[in-house]
């Protein structure tokens, strides 16, 4: 019903086209004073001529429509699929930035007007429209951060805020896929210092799933987990949650994609993996690793201390020994290989910070080399 609607009014259309086509060659003609068809011609005639033009106009455009309609479609899709990947803020601050730049448009093309030529004015016209429109729009999108920080407070306030929180702390934090099977995101957030909207882009709720349906029963537990991690964090915390469903088809890689996403986003990804977290820094991405945190959060330890340890294992260089602090920091001991299985005191010697994690190397305390 809606198709044989729209046929109908694109028929009308056509007939109207028609029967303008031919009003705009009559004015044209009389405008270059070659001949003026309403004098030349009979009423009658001129009424056939018209008709004739609109039947045939109608006529056109009536075997176009299913084209046209299926192309409309097609359009609306797409511009319906695009808003969708678009954040909330992103599509309220374009509009409100294409809004001013017609409003502008507008008072720019009553200047245009003045031009005494018909074709240059309406030419020039539907330009300065249509580059006001993308510049509005692009402006309003790319500068939604700013302008809401204006919209909240004075300049002197932002920069005071800035200063005090820091560049991250409402930025959207978007989450991968191993902090999420990591699961300790869920206490960070619970602890209420992660500010901004928790985002969790779908690719990579779409790489859990595939993870959690794995024929590997240890891949499919750790996907099971992640999924568990993200419904707790949206039913019991009270930070706002968004599952983003915005893609790049042309990229393969979950992590290249996350990078992008916080490029577009002005996000910070919040993840584990050292990796990622190496490439984040080269491409000036912000990144927020839980490792780190948990690291800053382990007790100091500093050469010359004593510490006790089990040791329950041997190294990799001859002779040495490893064991672990209860926070599961490895401590490499010189010479403790035969001491595998004993709680030994040690002397730390020195301590290895990374993103990746921390080790302590040590070295027995005499009494023990002694025995």
């Amino acid at each position: 019903m809606a198709r044989k609607i729209a046929r109908a009014f694109i028929s009308l259309f056509g007939i109207m086209a028609g029967i303008g086509i031919i009003e705009l060659i009559s004015q044209a003609l009389r405008t270059a004073s070659i001949v003026d068809i309403s004098v030349v011609l009979l009423p009658i005639t001129n009424w056939i001529i018209y008709i004739a033009s609109g039947l045939i106009g109608g006529f056109v455009f009536f075997l176009l429509s299913p084209a046209i309609i299926n192309n409309c479609i097609k359009f609306s899709q797409f511009i319906e699929s695009k808003l969708a990947e678009m954040p909330i803020a992103d599509i309220l601050f374009g509009t409100l930035g294409l809004i001013v730049a017609l409003v502008i448009a507008f008072l720019l093309s009553n200047l245009i007007a003045m031009i005494p030529i018909d074709w240059i004015n309406i030419t020039l016209s539907t330009l300065l429209y249509l580059f006001l429109a993308y510049l509005g729009w692009t402006i309003g999108v790319k500068r939604r951060t700013e302008l809401s920080g204006w919209a909240r407070r004075n300049p002197k306030e932002g920069a005071r805020e800035h200063r005090r929180h820091g560049a991250n702390s409402s930025r959207p934090k978007i989450l991968d896929t191993s902090v999420i099977i990591d699961g300790r995101i869920f206490d960070i957030c619970k602890t209420g210092i992660i500010e901004g909207t928790i985002i969790i882009p779908g690719f990579v709720l779409q790489e859990l799933r595939h993870i959690a349906d794995s024929s590997d029963a240890l891949k499919r537990n750790r996907g099971r987990r992640g999924l568990d991690v993200l419904g707790r964090i949206q039913k019991e915390l009270d930070i706002p949650v968004q599952v983003l469903e915005k893609d790049y088809p042309n990229v393969s890689e979950v992590d290249v994609k996350l990078l992008k996403l916080a490029v577009d986003l002005g996000g910070v990804v919040v993840t584990n993996d050292y990796n990622l977290n190496k490439v984040a820094e080269v491409q000036d991405v912000n990144v927020f690793n839980i490792n780190e945190l948990a690291n800053s959060l382990r007790p100091v330890v500093l050469p010359g201390e004593d510490m006790r340890v089990t040791v329950v294992k041997d190294g990799k260089e001859p002779g040495q020994g490893v064991g672990y602090l209860d926070d599961g920091t490895m401590i490499v001991v010189d010479s403790a290989r035969r001491l595998i299985g004993e709680t030994i005191d040690v002397l730390v010697t020195s301590v290895l910070q990374t993103a990746a994690g921390r080790m302590i190397f040590a070295k027995l305390k005499n009494n023990e080399r002694a025995g």
